[in-house]
């Protein structure tokens, strides 16, 4: 007989799991300023569900298990999955903090904290998520993984965050502020922004 499934137990264990590996991702002084390292900790340690990352994780769980799959083969693929995972939360994070700046949705709060533009500046802030940007590719590129799987993870997460995706969801967004309701609209900016 097969033991229930722990939904909350997963969640847990998965994002202590991506908590670390995070943690280990980001750049420390004297190889980056301490300014930026501290500007990109302070936004990517900050909390957060990890939905993204978390499903990202799943997704590879998926296909990995299955009848006869050999353990081992399973933890390689896992730990090979772990980059991609963080790449995509790197993307979050840099998504949120040029989100909360005064020229987008001006926010002095996320989670209940100092956003990274009010903690430190705006300047750092730019700075810090443009630096969480390029970190996603070197986590990706380092990863370890076939240059074939990573040419095709990287062409992915790049599209995902561009300007027909993330960037482009967040700028319909700016200029849904001045135009009237509209559904559609909401659903394609939602759909680039978040999904």
């Amino acid at each position: 007989m097969t033991a229930a499934f722990d939904f909350k137990q997963y969640l847990r264990e998965r994002r202590a799991d991506i908590e670390q590996a995070l943690d280990a991702d980001l750049p420390r002084p004297p190889a980056c300023p301490p300014i930026i390292a501290d500007a990109m900790r302070y936004s990517v340690l900050a909390g957060g569900k990890r939905l993204r990352p978390i499903l990202t994780l799943a997704s590879a769980e998926a296909v990995l298990d299955h009848d006869g799959a050999d353990p081992k083969l399973r933890e390689a693929g896992l730990a090979l999955t772990m980059p991609a995972a963080c790449a995509v939360e790197l993307i979050h994070t840099y998504s949120l903090v040029h989100d909360d700046l005064p020229a987008m949705d001006d926010d002095e709060l996320h989670r209940g904290k100092p956003t990274c533009h009010v903690k430190f500046d705006e300047a750092t802030a730019i700075l810090a998520g443009d630096a969480l940007l390029a970190q996603a590719f070197e986590v990706l590129a380092t990863s370890g993984a076939e240059p074939s799987i990573i040419a095709r993870c990287c062409s992915e997460l790049a599209r995902a965050a561009g300007a027909c995706a993330l960037v482009g969801g967040q700028a319909d967004d700016l200029a849904a502020e001045s135009l009237p309701a509209d559904l559609d609209l909401l659903k394609s900016i939602h759909a680039r922004k978040t999904g």
